[in-house]
Formats: C-alpha cells, structure tokens, sequence
C-alpha cells in the first residue's frame, strides 16, 4: 500500500512536469508566427524555430539514456530542468542583440534538456503500472501536456501576437525578455526543489528483465525487436503529424487571411482537440478498447481529417487541423506501450530510440515549408501528412504484432 501511494504520488508530480513541458513546447506555433512577422521570415525559415527545438532529441536521446544510468532518475530530470533554463536564458541576449540565431541556439539548448527529461519520464510512466493500462498513464500525462500548450499559447500569444501592423523591431523582441526571465528562474527553483527531494521511487527493472529474458534470451541488440523498430517509425509519423497540427496551423490560417488576432487562438484548439483524444484515452482504454485498436482507429480517421484540410474551404480547413489533434492524441500513449513490450534490459536504449523519433517535430515542418515555398500553397503542403498516417494505420494492425524479424506474420 505505502509503494502504491509513493508511484501515485509520483504520476501526478510526473504530471506537473508534463504541464511544464507543455507550456514551453507548444508555444513555438506562437513563436513560428512572431518571428516570421518580426523577422520577415519566409515559411522555410520561420519553420526553423521547430527544427532547432527538436533536432536535440535526435542528437541528445542516447546520451541522455546514458547519463540517466550514471546519474538516476533524480539528479538526471534536475540537470535536464537546468539545462532548460540556460536555454530560455539565452532568449534575453537573442532579444537584446535582435539576433534569430540566437533564438535558435536558445532552443536547441532547451531541447537538450528537455530531451533528457523525456528520456526519464516517458519509459518510467510505462513502466510504473500494468502493460495493458500503459496508454492510460500516458494519456494523463498528454492531457497535462497539452493543458501547459493552452495556458502557454494564451498567455504568450497575447503577448507577441496583438495584431499590429506598423511594428518596430526591437520593440516587439523586447516583449519577449520578461516571461523568458520568469521561466528561466521557475526552472531554476524546480531543479533545486527536485535534487533536495526523494519524489520518484525506482521502478524493479530487474522484474520486467528476467520475464523477457526467458522468453527472448536469443536477443542481442535492441534492432532485434520489430516493434521496437517499427514503433520508431511509426511515433516518428506521430510527432510529425502532432507537432504539424499544432505549431503549423497559426501561420496556416494567417495565410489564408485571418487576422492575427484571431489566428493567434488557432493553436489552442488543436489542444483542446487533444485533450479531448487523451480523456477518450483515459476512459476507453483498457476497459473498453484495446490500445492498440484505437491506434489503427486514430490513423486512418487522421487520414481522412487531412484530405478534408487539403480540400476544403479556408474556414473549414483550418477547423479540420483542429480536429487532428483529436486523433493525433491517440498516438504516442498507445505507440509507448506496444513499442516497449518484451524488451527487458534493452528498455532504456529503446526508449532513447522513441524518443529520437520526435525529431519528425524538426524534419516534417521544415519540409513543409519548404514544399508550401515552392508550390506557393500552405493548404496543398499539408499531403505530407498524409504518408505518416498511413504507416500509424499499418503499424496498429500489423507491426506492432511482428516479434522476430525471421517470423514476420502479423496473424501467427
């Protein structure tokens, strides 16, 4: 019973720092739109404000696997929260010196510790609880994520985006200093706060190993699960169809007219959208549908959202992005869970390759703005999204089943 109040107590204190991710995260679809207005940024270029956040992962995801061995759960999520307020930091000197690049480096370092946090939390969720209610915890954990993403847009989108038309550069970056100095000090204390403190009990791995081990002892390396590796490509096409419908879809509706004043809401109610998809989560799963169907659900309803985006008129369309936040919800719980099944003591080093496929969030935009450059046509761009649900789709049928790579029938 005393374990049991320690690991609640411990999801909902995961929860809290879910919040925090969240309201950092998702404020780069306001960033997209302030420093492309600020800057007089092409789509291409604003949409490196996305790459730089989360090309860290990529980069950063193993190390930080390692660093979580040497340093444990504690002393890694503190120096990931430091890590992060160097990074919000350095938007103070970006602003000053009126330099983009700077900003980009800002939240490259941000990721970096945002990455090692991610790395520690993600498999520790899934693993705290049974395998079968895996998507349920992570549910909760999104849904905390994204209520961070709507207070984050709100509050700094009233900020940067008020709609004027004649702006003075070092004016508007200097609105940017004072909730950047905030943030970087509430990670400071944070940090401090989580190294005093004993919050997250250790999860007994060591179960979790010998269960696989007898029936897996043929394993030699982590690129021996199939749906490991396929959960990586497919949380891959989850981040980028995520990170697309939320950071995207502001400068998407001010480029088909809307004001800023009104497209700056437009990244909330893809949250909102998304907070709807986890509390289905929490509620259906596993009580009244497997994780893995609502998967394959998700994916295919996703596809059809997105050609209703490409096809529709302009009001219509950006409500249907909107509603990809629903279905997108779905995803990354049920992915976690099915992704990490059987592999014992290859556990960290799988979920460092889960977590790098959230560098689809740096890959996906970029290319969108560069097809929407091209073709001169934000709405058509979004075909891209396209191919990443349909691989969601396969992967909630088929791939997740495939055990061995030298035995690949889904049905067996």
């Amino acid at each position: 019973m005393q374990k049991k109040r320690q690991f609640q107590r411990a999801l909902l204190l995961a929860a809290f720092l879910f919040f925090i991710f969240g309201f950092l995260t998702w404020v780069n679809g306001t960033l997209i739109a302030f420093f492309k207005k600020t800057f007089e940024l092409n789509h291409f270029n604003s949409y490196l404000v996305t790459f730089a956040y989360y090309l860290s992962y990529t980069l950063m995801a193993i190390p930080s696997s390692m660093v979580l061995k040497k340093m444990g759960f504690k002393n890694g999520m503190s120096t990931g929260l430091l890590i992060m307020a160097l990074g919000c930091g350095l938007f103070i000197p970006a602003a000053k010196l009126a330099s983009y690049p700077i900003f980009l480096v800002g939240l490259f370092t941000t990721g970096i510790g945002l990455t090692l946090l991610q790395t520690a939390i993600n498999p520790y969720v899934t693993l705290m609880g049974p395998h079968e209610s895996g998507a349920k915890r992570i549910s909760f954990m999104g849904f905390s994520n994204k209520i961070g993403g709507i207070i984050g847009q709100l509050v700094l989108g009233s900020i940067l985006l008020h709609g004027a038309t004649n702006i003075v550069q070092q004016d508007e970056l200097n609105k940017i200093i004072f909730p950047y100095l905030i943030i970087t000090a509430l990670f400071v204390v944070m940090s401090f706060i989580l190294r005093k403190n004993n919050w997250f009990p250790e999860i007994e791995e060591e179960k979790e190993e010998h269960k696989t081990l007898s029936t897996h002892n043929d394993k030699k390396n982590v690129f021996q699960f199939p749906n490991l590796v396929l959960g990586v490509i497919a949380l891959f096409c989850a981040g980028a169809t995520e990170v697309m419908a939320i950071d995207s879809i502001i400068n998407y509706g001010m480029s088909l007219g809307f004001p800023e004043t009104r497209a700056k809401l437009f990244g909330s109610f893809t949250l909102i959208a998304m907070i709807m998809g986890y509390l289905s989560g929490m509620i259906l799963i596993p009580k009244y549908i497997k994780q893995e169907k609502l998967l394959k659900y998700g994916a295919i309803t996703g596809s059809i959202l997105a050609i209703l985006v490409i096809y529709s008129h302009s009001s219509v369309s950006v409500f249907m992005v909107s509603l990809l936040g629903f279905v997108n919800a779905l995803f990354w719980p049920a992915i976690w869970p099915l992704a990490l099944e059987g592999l014992g003591r290859f556990v960290k080093i799988g979920s460092a390759l889960l977590i790098m496929s959230v560098v689809a969030g740096a890959v996906v935009p970029l290319l969108y703005g560069l097809i929407a450059d091209t073709i001169d046509s934000t709405q058509k761009a979004y075909w891209i999204l396209i191919p990443c649900y349909l691989f969601i789709a396969y992967y909630g049928y088929f791939g997740y089943k495939i055990k061995s790579w030298d035995k690949q029938n889904p049905w067996e």
